[in-house]
């Protein structure tokens, strides 16, 4: 019997494939930067024995009925809203993820973005770039504290714990709002857990971490943008359909919140033309979270780690479904 054969949707760096070449079977599509297009991803799923995907790849029904022989899929990211478990376990087609590799990274993401959106760190360095910079003024691109102020997390999995920690280390009050409470979270951190009303109304900083499913599905909402303080500033590092992003262009322009700091999107990419990216108050960044190459080099080799131990018959990694 051969060796498995995996179709990876992205080329990732030699020095990662490479050690897993004796085991594998493995190609990959040659663009780094580009994603594979839906005709060959089909192709791939029907010839394959398993597949590395990205979030950015719908493992949907149609892909899963085109792949016959397809044991797994590595997708790699934390968040697997791009799959359809259900089909996947109704298949027989294991899915895995990336939790763990990606937390304390996310986590350092989501508070500079808090800090950029905070202390105007983008606009003010672009007034330099376009040289603005001709005096001096008591209020001069003046933000507003992130110390000593109020954090609202909404989502306490390990990316909202990391994130409270580091809210801890710069004395904010720290408020959660999560499906269930997390004593141990409360106790080792301080953090108090509320209601999501009552999470808008006190918050100076909302931060979306929250996972995507039906239920969450544009929870920051025009509502829930209107219960939120004036000087609020959104920070969103999750998925970009946990906002409405229409109402969240009304918030601001009707300055209802203050501000918003975006890694993510409800489609993505965006391109400069969004409303979103001209807003003042607002920084936007291309869905970096975990974009370290540390990070990301753990990323790839868990995932085809999990690939491995499939076939090895082994216990999963990261199992999202067997």
């Amino acid at each position: 019997m051969g060796k498995p054969s995996i179709f990876i949707t992205r080329r990732l760096p030699a020095e990662v494939v490479e050690p897993y070449q004796e085991q594998l079977d493995i190609e990959m599509w040659p663009e780094e930067d580009e994603a594979v297009d839906r005709e060959t991803l089909l192709a791939e799923a029907g010839r394959v024995d398993g597949l590395v995907t990205m979030l950015t790849d719908q493992v949907d029904e149609e892909l899963l009925a085109a792949g016959n022989s397809l044991g797994i899929v590595a997708n790699m990211a934390v968040g697997y809203d791009n799959v359809d478990v259900k089909t996947a376990e109704n298949r027989g087609t294991a899915i895995t993820n990336t939790p763990d590799v990606l937390t304390e990274t996310t986590a350092d993401l989501t508070f500079s973005l808090l800090m950029a959106a905070a202390r105007r760190i983008v606009e003010a360095g672009n007034y330099i770039k376009e040289d603005a910079w001709n005096h001096w003024s008591p209020l001069l691109l003046a933000g507003t504290d992130v110390h000593h102020k109020t954090i609202g997390i909404v989502g306490m999995g390990r990316i909202g714990e990391a994130v409270a920690r580091r809210a801890k280390g710069f004395q904010m009050d720290i408020l959660y709002h999560n499906r269930s409470r997390k004593e141990d979270v409360e106790d080792e951190i301080g953090a108090r857990y509320t209601s999501f009303d009552e999470l808008l109304e006190n918050a100076d900083y909302v931060v979306s971490l929250a996972p995507l499913t039906d239920e969450t599905r544009h929870m920051f909402n025009a509502e829930a943008f209107q219960k939120m303080k004036d000087t609020a500033i959104f920070i969103n590092a999750s998925r970009g359909a946990l906002m409405d992003e229409k109402a969240l262009e009304k918030a601001l322009r009707d300055e209802q919140i203050a501000g918003a700091g975006l890694d993510v999107f409800e489609e993505e990419p965006i391109r400069a033309g969004h409303p979103l990216v001209s807003m003042p108050g607002v920084v936007c960044l291309p869905h970096i979270g975990s974009a370290t190459k540390e990070t990301r080099y753990k990323m790839m080799r868990l995932c085809l780690d999990n690939v491995v131990r499939y076939f090895e018959e082994k216990p999963l990694l990261s199992p999202v479904s067997r």
